[in-house]
């Protein structure tokens, strides 16, 4: 059964132990037999408008037993990352939450204009005056924290804007990316696991009913994750989607039920992708069979010309605008050697922080025109090479591309 295959279990709240001021079937019973099995247990909660002792208090009211230091909310995680990262002045966009959160952890607020920080929460009184203060101070070199990327929340009124939104205002305003701290990024799920440095990864197991931040989350810091809902498929179709859980069960009671096991998750070679681009890729042979490879500025790796599909353009545009740039020579498009969208592949990561998944688009080319550069903006060096005779420090997967290509059997889809 489940509950014998973990050590450590992390719990999202709303919809997994409570709905409103009401406990959900079998949740309050299942979490007094995990600590009567001595489990080990972590309440996680992207709610930033509550401190610790007032979510405590909402479990003790439904019959949940639960100690403070058992509770980790946005806001919380948010002050215990400043602390690790050793900041002492923070100025807090939020309500009283985040603030006492902060100057429990002797982190001081709101303190003139030279602070190291701007840590995000959210507040029913935040005036624009104060976002614009905000903004200028990470212009000016404040780090950016936030305490969660959710954009909205659901009412009976209709979707309200919640701390993403902000958030992402400021980020777009500053031209700054923000550090997040609630599920389904690292941090929060860092500040549960740093409480158990003596339990592997393997025995951790988080359980949630939203799979674009529990279950994402879970898998993206290499634990395994259960889903709760009535659903009998998968929520996504991919193969290797991260939000996918390891195990779906109708409600906390099935932790317990011998027939319901899972396959621990196993962490992929790539990294989960925060967005989806079209790319495309130029192979060029001379009339002695030699193909183009352009050695590039960033990596200093020898590749096939290649870049991104741009607003507004078709795919061949893409490819003779990409090769005029980065070779200096004129092509146009003879045929298509396939369309690679394989993620272990394709899922780039780049210095800044941004994950993109690529689905590229592979031409051969031919030459109508134009000299070939020495060096261009893209490249250090471009030159022909013989395909038995390729450069070491090349990218794999362009290899690959030249032998689909030099099969001349068509079309090939990866």
């Amino acid at each position: 059964m489940l509950a014998s295959q973990f050590d450590l279990f992390l719990f999202d709240l709303d919809g997994v132990v409570y709905v409103g001021s009401e406990p959900l079937p079998g949740a309050v019973s299942s979490l007094k037999q995990l600590r009567d099995a001595d489990k080990n247990i972590r309440f996680l909660t992207n709610d930033p408008c509550a401190t610790r002792e007032s979510v405590c208090k909402r479990l003790h009211n439904i019959g949940v037993e639960v100690e403070i230091e058992e509770m980790i909310t946005s806001s919380f995680a948010t002050a215990r990352y400043l602390q690790k990262e050793g900041i002492q002045s923070v100025y807090v966009l939020s309500d009283e939450h985040l603030i006492d959160e902060c100057e429990r952890l002797g982190i001081q607020t709101n303190a003139g204009e030279n602070v190291e920080a701007v840590a995000i929460g959210w507040g029913g009184d935040i005036t624009l005056q104060e976002v614009q203060h905000a903004a200028r101070l990470i212009s000016n070199g404040a780090k950016f924290i936030g305490t969660g990327p959710d954009l909205s929340f659901p009412t009976k009124k209709g979707p309200m804007l919640a701390t993403g939104s902000l958030i992402e205002m400021i980020a777009r305003g500053t031209g700054v990316k923000p550090i997040i701290v609630g599920k389904p990024h690292s941090l929060m799920f860092e500040t549960a696991l740093e409480q158990f440095p003596n339990i592997k990864k393997e025995r951790v197991v988080m359980i949630g009913d939203n799979p674009s931040t529990d279950i994402l989350g879970a898998h993206q810091i290499g634990i395994s994750s259960i889903l709760i809902s009535d659903a009998i498929d998968k929520p996504f179709s991919g193969e290797y989607d991260f939000r996918n859980p390891d195990a779906m069960i109708p409600n906390l009671k099935s932790l317990f039920k011998r027939e319901v096991r899972l396959k621990p998750w196993t962490q992929p070679a790539f990294q989960w992708p925060e967005a989806i681009k079209a790319a495309v890729t130029a192979i060029l042979f001379d009339e002695e069979g030699q193909v183009l490879l352009m050695r590039r500025r960033d990596n200093r790796l020898w590749g096939l010309p290649t870049g991104h599909v741009e607003l507004g353009e078709s795919v061949t545009d893409a490819i003779r605008r990409e090769v005029l740039e980065e070779t200096g020579l004129e092509v146009e498009v003879n045929r298509l050697i396939g369309v690679y969208s394989d993620p272990n592949t394709q899922i780039m990561n780049y210095p800044d922080g941004r994950i993109v998944h690529f689905v590229t688009t592979c031409f051969e080319c031919n030459q109508v025109g134009g000299v070939l550069a020495d060096e261009t903006a893209e490249s250090l060096e471009v030159r022909f090479f013989k395909p038995d005779q390729l450069p070491d420090d090349m990218l794999e997967m362009h290899r690959h591309r030249i032998e689909d290509a030099r099969q001349e059997k068509g079309v090939l889809i990866c």
